[in-house]
């Protein structure tokens, strides 16, 4: 019994991050007023992932 190894369980953290790049980019995009704005819509995207998940996630896991 001493031998078992706890399993970790996987992180499925970079879908917020991922999610947020491509819908940040994709409105970027539709504004229509040059592609700048999509790189900006890509960035924003990433921040609001990273506020989400460090935020309003905090509390989900069992401590």
């Amino acid at each position: 019994m001493a031998h078992h190894q706890k399993e970790e369980e996987k992180s499925y953290d970079y879908l917020y991050y991922v999610l947020g790049l491509i819908t940040g980019v994709f409105t970027g995009a539709i504004l229509d007023v040059g592609m700048i704005w999509a790189l900006v819509g890509g960035v924003l995207g990433l921040l609001s992932a990273a506020f989400f998940l460090n935020v309003l996630v905090k509390g989900r896991e069992d401590k």
